[in-house]
């Protein structure tokens, strides 16, 4: 061993092993290069697997081989166990292959590799150190170490075998020749260690033999090594250089296998620590290697991983580790996508009837269709999604259409279907399981969950949905139940309206009217409803105590649906405040000289007067009054197109249209086109206030049937002149030939004229602002907060007319009307307001009039108005207005039938006027339903105004002379008369009150008044023709006397049309007499009022009201202005001088005049005070009822075919108007005629408002009619028990079926049935009105109509049919149809119908007034359908057909011919009737005008 002065001491140590060629070797060698390399480069990335012996020439004889078969590997530097460092440099002992001969190269030792291997001895100069293959030829690119002073010595021998599989060799030959190797290099007395190269692939067997032969062997050691694992190599050297240092202790040696196991535990350790730390570091997939790198570069874990496994594997791992954050990337993506499908899937595909029977890829191509596909979904040209920029589009949330073509996709979608399939099951359960809980009536309002559960468990719904479901559903179910708990109790609190409002505004309730209040609200059971919930129920209570005694709009229990909010909206959106610089006015009709003129007219009428114009004119200039006017003349066909185009109207411009007919056909083409005509003018112009222009109607006359048509002619378009306010020119009397008058013509100009005139004033800016606020008249609407109606039906009587303006600016729900009322025009103020609101202003301001509007569908609404009326002076005319939706209401609805007839008894009871309105027609509203309340307001103004003044001035408050400033408009007369010739003494029809249904005019010479443009009536200079004034006002009732007068012999017109027609003819020689505070014989239900000698026969005093002998002497007591009587006091001065001048009384209260609103005023008093008797109804004391007499207050208004006085209120135009009546009694002559007087009833009073339907359960009604007969009795009992009763006790009873029965005794007749069979109804003495009732009560209540809604359509074909016989040979074919249950009950009633209607003398029931009161019982039809509506005319005719063919349709007789009190031909059948009964207004209906006239006269 050399010897070696430094510290460190230096070996050399050589490794040798089989070498040589490839026949030698095979062609691998037995890994010597690469276990020197791990042991001197020990790092990953300078290892090598690639040693190749086979070089060129060149790179043998370069440096680093240098011409030698030996490789200087470099040294290392090796500290041992003990601490001491040494040097260790390793040479390589191989064989260099010529890559030409493939036989060693030649070099300076030519001795074989045994020997030469063995050398201990070593030189080269300039030898430099091996790296690697690559480094040969390019030794300048690597680093370049020489082997030191170009010599070595060798301290040891590394022999190696490779125990692997060989290569192309056999292991025998290698022991060989390692057997010759060891033999030489043994003898150089150095160290040997055998070195068991490639343990990794070793072969068990070969290792053995190894064993063996280093076994046999002194001192020889061995190591299990493997290079390419980098196990045992540092072993092998370090025991080597134990061997070479005497001082080291020997080497202890660790066999491959648990050498291995540590290797790999180290490389596993140092792994995951680099892993770690790369997951620490790498967190996005997009970052680069190198960057990672170039960070961790300087980090012991990072550069222990290169050391072992490389800078490869880092990468690798680095590779692997983004390559997996981008999976994981893309899964979130895929995952969210998929999250997101259901939502995007439910909102496209939300339809499971579309959707269930489609395949995936049919709903694909569905969900492309939908405008959201494009917000939901993308579709990428490159597939997959994933593969594509796409996927880093984190903000783009929209899903890659691709993605639903994956099976997950599809699994998603019919998961989609199957959960709208399972959702549309749980929410059918869900809602039957809500129908089960209101089937529950015993749930009250805020009972839990847990006290109702136990009664729905065995529900299949409850079993089939979860318990969140259910209680869910409860909860929903309680919200439901508690809000309309509330509601309900809200409604029940404004029903007593009466309870609240009896104290003064700003009041605070006492404990004792707290207490009253309690006492009366818990008999209600929407009071105790919300008994669980008796904080709400207070809260609700006093909320409600709150607003009455301090209301505002803001705090308006109905909210938004406050009348003085929607009034203001509405005004604020259709009125503008006065403008006094208007100057839109395209001509000034006060001084006009030319006139533009329109004639409208069907086939050539408009030419023909175009001529006849100009025959009486010279030049185009026309004579009228002494003043010329240039006329221009435009006639256009009513079909021409021109008129629908509004161009020609800005060149034309015309001043009024004059509209000619002759025939019902032009009459109806006019009335179309005059509201398009309007309709374009308005659009044309663009401006609402712009003047209307003037349509006037001329009636032309018919040269060749003057007589036939003309009634119908004249009655029509004075019905379309109501309609459309416009001015109706009749035909003079006298006959001419010509179709026009001159008359005619100067009547239709002055018309024009004057409407221009009455625009221009109206249009022209007011001389200051003084005027505005003088008003003649102020009128207070009330509406209730809340009613089902809208405030623009009864804003739209004023807001449509032209005359309507805005009030004086902050006056926010006042407009102005400026309209004819008696012989001067007078400005109107109609403030519309709430009745809460109007509370406060009833006692302190003036009030000329007040209009009191109600919902007939709501019980509180009739309540407040009782509440208000009642304390209302009955000094002030009241006018009440009930609101439906139409006419069919009150047949169909017993509690609006209620509610219209308490309506009209109360107006009737406090003598003011009544009138319907209705929602769905568009018929009436018109300022002209107002015009008579006006006309009465204006006649007592001054009355008003006196009790007003004196009122406050005894009150303290002081009223100024001047209450109401004279209106600048009363002293203008209306209308100027200019008498012209014979022929202008014919005025224009006026307005009928009646209404648009039934119009009756009068003859022309009978016409007391003209109609102006807005509808409004003027007076007429005309003599009466005939001893009597034709009235067409409704009079009060009259009790009859025996000796009824005779009705005139009146054709078979329409039944209403007829009875008024008759009332007129009449002279009315009663009026009603008002209701008596002290009377003592006045009994609470009777509504007539009695002749004055019956009425002193009872005692009374000359004060009470009679009608006088001679109305024009006056000799008789008189009513005076305020409809009351003359009550004598103390006073004289002050207001009762007044009366007392007047002959009147002292004004009250008009609680004090009717009996309904004393009693319903008084009834919560007696509920509470015991000390007040029970029998106490009203103001005046109740005598003792005799039997049970049809009571006035229970008849049916609509159905009263009798009684002309009782007009009804089925026409909105109607009004209870006794005092109008009085008024044109006193003007006329009028022989008193002797009646008999009811005998009046004994029992007491049933109350007002009875049940509107059952409220108990029954077995018998309201269920099928097949399941009350049976064979051997196919009449239901009660039906046979209702008949025989009517017809033994009820046939001689005057309006059987007509006049309503009390609702509570129908009500028991059937309670008292429903417990016993057998009861006896003659026992029970029950009233035949109410027998009757209930009888028809039985069929309204069964679940199908008696006639079968199939069979309908075929009824009403066959009421069309013209023919008598064959219309009733139809009918018995249809009638065959009825299933046999229906036929033989419908056999059995209309064989009791007809025996009524035989004994029709008495009971006044005839065929017809039956049908019209069982149709719709036996029909029930709907009347919300329109062509319902249309066809109630062919209904009623179809009964009246059965009822008069009884014998013909169920009895085998022959037709019966009906006779002129009941024949009633069918509706489309050539009778006058046909015509005058039309159902509505014009235009007119070509079925029902165009028959020809019967040649009887009308009357």
């Amino acid at each position: 061993m050399a010897k070696n002065k430094e510290p460190r001491p230096t070996y050399a140590v050589s490794v040798v092993g089989l070498s040589g060629t490839e026949k030698e070797k095979g062609n691998c060698g037995v890994g010597k290069s690469c276990l020197c390399n791990r042991y001197v480069r020990p790092s990953a990335d300078c290892y090598y697997l690639e040693h190749t012996s086979v070089l060129s020439t060149i790179d043998f004889g370069g440096r680093v081989v240098n011409n030698d078969h030996f490789l200087y590997w470099g040294e290392v530097l090796h500290r041992g166990d003990d601490g001491l460092e040494c040097r260790i440099q390793i040479i390589e002992q191989t064989e260099f292959i010529d890559d030409q001969t493939f036989l060693p190269h030649r070099s300076t030792n030519l001795q074989p590799y045994t020997k030469r291997a063995s050398n201990t001895k070593l030189q080269s100069a300039e030898k430099l150190m091996y790296i690697c293959t690559d480094q040969l030829g390019l030794e300048q690119d690597f680093d370049q170490k020489q082997m030191p002073d170009g010599k070595l010595n060798i301290d040891g021998f590394v022999l190696c075998i490779d125990v692997s599989k060989g290569c192309n060799r056999k292991f025998d030959d290698q022991m060989k020749f390692v057997h010759n190797l060891y033999s030489q290099i043994s003898k150089a007395k150095k160290p040997i260690i055998i070195a068991a190269t490639k343990c990794d692939e070793c072969v068990e067997q070969y290792l053995r033999e190894v064993q063996t032969f280093v076994a046999g062997k002194k001192n020889l050691m061995l190591v299990e090594t493997s290079a390419r694992a980098s196990v045992n190599v540092d072993l092998c050297f370090n025991a080597l250089t134990q061997q070479m240092d005497k001082t080291r202790g020997k080497p202890k040696i660790i066999s491959y296998l648990e050498a291995y196991k540590a290797q790999r535990h180290l490389v596993a350790s140092v792994s995951d620590k680099f892993e770690k730390l790369i997951v620490q570091t790498v967190r996005d997939y997009h970052t680069n290697w190198k960057i990672v790198s170039n960070k961790l570069k300087n980090h012991p874990d990072y550069e222990e991983y290169i050391n072992l496994e490389g800078t490869r594997k880092a990468r690798n791992t680095f590779s692997k580790h983004t390559e997996q954050l981008r999976q994981e990337h893309i899964k979130r993506r895929r995952e969210d996508y998929f999250t997101s499908l259901p939502k995007i899937l439910n909102k496209l595909l939300n339809n499971l009837e579309e959707i269930e029977t489609l395949s995936w890829t049919e709903a694909q191509n569905l969900m492309k269709s939908r405008p959201e596909f494009q917000y939901c979904f993308i579709e990428l040209e490159q597939t997959p999604w994933y593969e594509t920029d796409h996927l880093d589009k984190t903000d783009d949330r929209r899903v890659p259409f691709d993605i639903l073509k994956t099976m997950e996709g599809e699994r998603i979608y019919q998961n989609h279907v199957q959960h709208l399939i399972s959702e549309k099951k749980r929410f059918e359960m869900k809602e039957k399981f809500k129908k089960t809980l209101e089937r529950v009536h015993f749930i009250s309002p805020g009972q839990p969950w847990e006290e109702v559960m136990c009664f729905v468990m065995e529900d299949e719904a409850y079993k089939y949905i979860i318990e969140s479901d259910r209680r869910d559903v409860y909860s929903r179910h309680q919200q439901e139940i508690v809000e309309r708990a509330k509601e309900e109790f809200q409604e029940m609190l404004f029903e007593h309206a009466e309870l609240f409002y009896d104290l003064d505004l700003n009041a605070t309730p006492s404990c004792d009217k707290m207490s009253e209040i309690h006492a009366v609200l818990n008999e209600e059971p929407r009071y105790r409803a919300l008994q669980k919930l008796t904080t709400d129920r207070e809260s609700l209570l006093l909320k409600h105590i709150g607003f009455v005694y301090h209301p505002t709009k803001e705090t308006c229990l109905s909210g938004t649906a406050c009348v003085d909010l929607k009034v203001e909206q509405v005004l604020a959106n259709r009125l503008v405040q006065l403008d006094h610089g208007r100057t839109n006015i395209y001509y000034n009709s006060a001084n006009i000289d030319k006139v533009n003129l329109c004639l409208v007219g069907r086939e050539g009428l408009a030419q023909e007067l175009a001529n006849e114009i100009r025959a009486q004119s010279t030049d185009d200039e026309y004579t009228l009054d002494g003043k010329i006017y240039e006329l221009d003349l435009l006639p256009v066909d009513v079909n021409s197109g021109m008129l629908l185009n509004h161009s020609w109207l800005s060149t034309f411009k015309p001043h009024g249209f004059f509209c000619v007919f002759s025939s019902i056909e032009s009459l109806n083409y006019i009335g179309d086109r005059v509201n398009r005509i309007r309709a374009e003018i308005a659009q044309s112009r663009r401006d609402r206030y712009s003047q209307p222009v003037p349509f006037i109607l001329i009636l032309a006359n018919q040269r060749d049937n003057v007589c036939k048509n003309m009634p119908i002619l004249r009655h029509q378009g004075q019905q379309l002149a109501n309609k459309l306010q416009c001015t109706f020119i009749d035909i003079p009397s006298s006959t001419f030939p010509r179709k026009f008058n001159e008359s005619q013509i100067k009547q239709a100009l002055r018309a024009v004229l004057e409407g221009l005139k009455h625009n221009f004033d109206v249009m022209c800016p007011m001389p200051s602002i003084k005027d505005l606020s003088e008003t003649d008249l102020r009128i207070v609407m009330c509406a209730m907060c809340g009613d089902p109606f809208s405030v623009d039906l009864i804003l739209s009587p004023f807001l449509d007319s032209h005359s309507c303006s805005a009030g004086q600016h902050g006056q926010c729900n006042t407009l102005i009307l400026d309209k004819i009322i008696g012989d001067s025009r007078r400005r109107i103020q109609v403030t519309v307001l709430s009745y809460h609101s109007s509370i406060g202003i009833r006692k302190d301001e003036l009030v000329h009039g007040y209009i009191l509007v109600y919902s007939a569908k709501r019980k509180s609404s009739m309540a407040m108005l009782r509440a208000f009326l009642a304390e209302v002076q009955d000094v002030i005319p009241v006018q009440l207005v009930a609101i439906t939706d139409s006419q069919a209401d009150f047949f169909e609805n017993e509690a609006i039938k209620e509610l219209m007839t308490e309506g009209e008894h109360i107006a009737t009871e406090i003598t003011a006027k009544f009138t319907a309105l209705y929602s769905l027609s568009q018929y009436h509203r018109q300022t002209e339903v107002f015009t008579p309340f006006f006309n009465e307001v204006l006649e007592k103004k001054s009355n008003i105004e006196s009790f007003f003044m004196f009122d406050n001035s005894r009150d303290g408050t002081g009223i100024g002379e001047d209450v109401f400033p004279q209106s600048p408009h009363c002293h203008s007369p209306a209308y100027q008369y200019y008498p012209d010739s014979e022929d202008d003494g014919e005025g224009p029809p006026p307005y009928s009150p009646i209404g648009d249904e039934v119009l009756l005019l009068p003859n022309p010479s009978e016409r007391k008044y003209r109609i102006d443009l807005e509808g409004n009536e003027y007076p007429v200079h005309s003599t009466p023709v005939g001893d009597y004034e034709r009235n067409h006002k409704v009079p009060p009732p009259v009790k009859p006397k025996p000796n009824v007068l005779p009705k005139p012999n009146v054709k078979k017109l329409d039944p209403n049309l007829l009875r008024t027609i008759e009332a007129g003819m009449k002279s009315s020689r009663w009026a009603r007499a008002p209701m008596m505070v002290h009377g003592d014989d006045l009994e609470a239900s009777d509504n007539y009022a009695e002749p004055a000698d019956t009425l002193k026969s009872k005692g009374f005093n000359d004060d009470i009201y009679a009608v006088p002998e001679d109305a024009h002497s006056r000799s008789g007591k008189t009513r005076n202005s305020f409809g009351g009587l003359a009550l004598h006091g103390d006073e004289e001065n002050g207001f009762d001088s007044v009366l007392k001048s007047q002959g009147g009384r002292r004004p009250s209260k008009y609680k004090h005049r009717s009996k309904i609103l004393f009693s319903k005023t008084k009834a919560y008093h007696r509920r509470v005070h015991s000390d007040v008797s029970d029998d106490e109804s009203g103001p005046a004391t109740q005598k003792k009822k005799k039997g049970r007499g049809n009571r006035g207050s229970e008849e049916d208004p609509l159905l009263s075919p009798v009684d002309p006085w009782k007009g009804g209120i089925d026409n909105p135009a109607i009004t209870s108007d006794p005092e109008q009546d009085d008024k044109k009694m006193k003007k006329k002559k009028a022989p008193k005629t002797k009646e008999p007087k009811k005998t009046k009833s004994t029992k007491t009073i049933k109350p007002l408002y009875p049940p509107t339907r059952r409220n108990w359960e029954s077995n018998y009604f309201g269920v099928p009619l097949q399941n009350l007969v049976s064979p051997d009795r196919p009449i239901p009992l009660f039906i046979e028990k209702c008949v025989d009763y009517i017809e033994r006790t009820g046939l001689t009873t005057e309006g059987l079926y007509r006049v309503s029965g009390n609702k509570t005794d129908q009500d028991n007749i059937q309670k008292q049935f429903d417990q016993d069979h057998s009861v006896d109804l003659m026992v029970m003495d029950v009233a035949v009105n109410a027998v009757a009732g209930a009888l028809k009560a039985f069929f309204a209540d069964l679940p199908d109509p008696l006639i079968p809604y199939s069979l309908h359509p075929e009824l009403v074909e066959a009421a069309k049919i013209v023919d008598h016989y064959e219309r009733l040979q139809v009918l018995k074919e249809i009638m065959r149809k009825f299933p046999p249950v229906n036929y033989e009950v419908f056999k059995y009633v209309i064989t009791h119908l007809n025996r009524v209607s035989q004994h029709s003398k008495t009971t006044l029931m005839t065929a017809d007034n039956l049908s019209i009161c069982f149709w719709p019982t036996l029909m029930r039809p709907d009347f919300e359908n329109k062509d319902t509506l249309s066809t109630t005319k062919l209904n009623q005719s179809v009964i009246e057909s059965f009822i008069q063919q009884c014998q013909y349709f169920f009895y085998s007789s022959d037709i019966t011919e009906p006779s002129s009190a009941e024949g009633t031909p069918p509706p489309h059948g050539h009778g006058l009737e046909s015509l005058l009964a039309l159902q509505l207004p014009p235009p007119l209906q070509p079925q029902q005008i165009q028959h020809p006239l019967p040649p009887e006269p009308l009357i």
